[in-house]
């Protein structure tokens, strides 16, 4: 994420704030008025944060890292986010397969998972440069944002969540909100449609007491990226963002959990979810400009905090568009747009539009081929 942020100040795309901001409030205000602005603004970098203690963090904050259709390019290593879809565009000219199942087998072969699988990193791997265990574990030695006045507490808002099916052992890593209950206790928003919801609801078939859970903080922005992204069950989030990359994604294990994380990660938090355990979260100011409900999620138990000794704490904020988030799932629109062709022949082009806050609203241009006759 530093050569990303490096590439971004050349580019001028990046502005550094010195000032003292508080990591209460002041981030958000000043971040939203940011992305407001025509283009989505720049990207910042706070480097002087204060924490709610009012204490300075030793770790500087970036936001909006994402948050212009330029900069999302840049995160995907392309001059333009309709590269990504034509890559896919490319592999669909070869002979498809008729039938629905057909189609769903073809595609692992489609976005070439099998070149770009994870790989075990070797050495000392950078995000465990510094370990925190015991009582050295406190959430909120980071600069964790309050982001809306309204707002339960801090939340990690840039997070990549991993987790694993108790059962089959397959990975989940999902962008969930986070928010702070304690020094070493975290609110694990995975909703019920979530990967890490099922993984909960299988522990909880199979009488498992812990789910190993790691909450990933910044490292390539394909991998941080990929996390958002809505991809089927079977297909790993690591080696989407291998094959975005163009390399494999280098995995370590963590310190103290059986699950591995992004060797290149700027922090880690490491932990385990007691699947029947349940604390009351939100509420949260949401994609929409309004407050979510406080409602019941499990409850992650932070075991280590490892990173980088130069680390860089990434955040976002959500909430009344355009945001951020807009451009990201610009992103998401553009790379599922040949697959949704695939499957839907008729669809000639689709907009996520900012105002439906990318997922409320679909346009679609379609080319009608099959006229539906109606009985007079």
């Amino acid at each position: 994420m530093g050569e990303f942020i490096s590439a971004l100040e050349a580019a001028g795309e990046l502005v550094r704030i010195r000032h003292p901001v508080s990591a209460r409030l002041e981030v958000t205000e000043i971040a939203d008025r940011v992305m407001k602005q025509p283009g989505g603004g720049k990207a910042l970098l706070f480097e002087n944060v204060l924490r709610h203690d009012g204490t300075r963090s030793p770790y500087p904050l970036a936001i909006n890292l994402f948050g212009s259709k330029r900069r999302m390019a840049m995160a995907l290593g392309v001059q333009d986010l309709d590269e990504v879809g034509a890559r896919i565009a490319s592999m669909l000219e070869l002979k498809v397969p008729e039938g629905f199942l057909a189609k769903l087998a073809l595609l692992p072969r489609l976005l070439e998972v099998a070149k770009f699988p994870p790989r075990r990193f070797t050495g000392a791997p950078p995000c465990q440069e510094i370990v925190w265990r015991g009582r050295e574990v406190d959430v909120m030695r980071l600069p964790v944002i309050t982001c809306w006045p309204g707002d339960a507490g801090p939340y990690i808002t840039l997070p990549m969540v991993v987790s694993r099916d108790p059962v089959r052992g397959t990975r989940n890593v999902g962008m969930y909100r986070v928010q702070v209950l304690g020094p070493d206790s975290l609110a694990m928003h995975w909703q019920r449609h979530k990967g890490g919801a099922e993984h909960q609801r299988v522990a909880q078939d199979i009488g498992a007491e812990k789910i190993p859970v790691a909450v990933s903080l910044g490292g390539d922005p394909a991998i941080i990226w990929a996390g958002s992204a809505p991809l089927p069950n079977d297909i790993d989030e690591m080696m989407l963002a291998g094959w975005l990359r163009g390399k494999s994604v280098e995995l370590v294990r963590c310190v103290t959990q059986p699950i591995e994380v992004p060797a290149d990660a700027e922090i880690v938090i490491e932990g385990y979810v007691n699947p029947r355990e349940q604390k009351l979260e939100g509420p949260f100011g949401d994609h929409t400009g309004y407050y979510s409900n406080a409602d019941y999620y499990p409850v992650m138990h932070v075991t280590a905090i490892t990173h980088r000794r130069d680390a860089i704490y990434p955040a976002t904020i959500v909430g009344k568009p355009p945001m951020e988030d807009a451009w990201m799932g610009k992103a998401t629109e553009r790379l599922f747009l040949p697959l949704i062709k695939m499957f839907q022949s008729e669809v000639v082009d689709i907009n996520l539009p900012i105002e439906g806050a990318f997922h409320n609203l679909a346009i679609v241009s379609i080319k009608k081929r099959y006229p539906v006759n109606r009985a007079k």
